[in-house]
């Protein structure tokens, strides 16, 4: 009887220590789990600042537009600040990878491409490729570039389409490349250019500074119509989740579409 009784006694030590052990191994697991991601107290966003209305500098030389009203707004929200860094647009995900910006909030087209390299947002507004001649040009529209001198933006989205379409591109007599879109439409005014081929958004907005220089050539985009997202890097879900939530908020409360209307006469967000 001495005995069962002993050996009962010795199981159930067994059996606590047992269970000790394991409660031990779960602490430790748990402890070390990966803490979550604090958001940034500051954000960096990178831009063209010469690309009107969605962000570039005024008279007074300070960088304003409709993305950046956006990103302030938010920012405002989330209890964080925000520095706006003008950035070589040609290496805009070389700045974004190595951290010296912490998103590309610029009017930026969402492409399978970019995607490869860059965490996106939702897209929040449509983006047209367009043809803008001076006004008493003959070009009518795109067949009508045959022979002829097309400018835009370098690394743009008028650029991947334009690589994207080498017989179109054979047609031209020469492609220049600029660094901004104001550039090329100031050299398509000095004659040097016959048309330019840019995003629907900033060719208006310049346009309408100088209506009886240019015409728009509205009836048929040029390539595909895209949409403009903001850019993260591949990892920082943490980051875009949480300015989408914003942006999703802002939404839904009216102010998106009151910033938006503020530049555009009308709330064109998606």
């Amino acid at each position: 009887m001495k005995k069962i009784v002993s050996a009962l006694l010795t199981a159930v030590v067994a059996c606590g220590l047992l269970v000790g052990c394991g409660g031990g191994t779960t602490a430790k697991k748990e402890a070390a789990a990966p803490a979550k991601k604090e958001l940034p107290k500051k954000i960096v966003v990178g831009l063209d600042d010469n690309f009107p209305p969605m962000g570039f500098k005024d008279k007074d030389n300070k960088i304003v537009g409709f993305d950046i009203d956006m990103a302030k707004e938010a920012a405002k929200r989330l209890g964080i600040t925000v520095e706006f860094k003008p950035i070589d647009w040609s290496s805009k995900e070389a700045e974004l990878k190595s951290g010296r910006i912490d998103c590309i909030w610029n009017g930026l087209n969402i492409t399978e491409d970019r995607k490869k390299n860059m965490l996106f947002s939702n897209p929040y507004m449509e983006c047209k490729q367009l043809l803008f001649v001076p006004k008493n040009s003959t070009i009518k529209g795109q067949e009508d570039l045959k022979g002829k001198v097309v400018g835009m933006q370098s690394a743009s989205t008028a650029e991947i389409n334009l690589e994207k379409d080498p017989a179109f591109a054979k047609t031209l007599k020469e492609v220049k490349k600029y660094p901004d879109c104001i550039a090329a439409m100031m050299d398509m005014e000095a004659g040097r250019v016959d048309a330019i081929i840019t995003d629907e958004i900033v060719g208006r907005y310049y346009m309408s500074k100088k209506p009886d220089a240019f015409v728009c050539l509205d009836k048929k985009p040029v390539g595909p119509v895209g949409y403009f997202g903001i850019a993260f890097r591949k990892d920082d879900t943490a980051l875009r989740d949480t300015v989408q939530k914003t942006l999703d908020a802002m939404k839904k409360d009216g102010v998106s579409g009151k910033i938006c209307k503020e530049w555009f006469k009308a709330d064109i967000l998606m």
